[in-house]
């Protein structure tokens, strides 16, 4: 769970640097607010997406059973 939050938060700052940069193109303003937010709500859950897919090492859990 560690990485996962590491991993989500590195791509945050990720995208915050994306879109200051396309803020100080001056794409944003010919886009329009709304058009932005659905962008920023998109790459928003594509990282959460990424980042839940590679956490964790997945591993196979034997259990043996004991019968009496």
């Amino acid at each position: 769970m560690k990485w996962m939050g590491i991993y989500l938060l590195g791509y945050v700052i990720f995208v915050g640097g994306v879109i200051a940069a396309l803020w100080k193109m001056g794409v944003l303003e010919r886009l329009g607010t709304t058009w932005t937010i659905i962008g920023l709500v998109i790459a928003v859950g594509v990282g959460i997406m990424i980042a839940v897919t590679s956490s964790g090492e997945k591993r196979i859990v034997e259990v043996d059973e004991k019968r009496s």
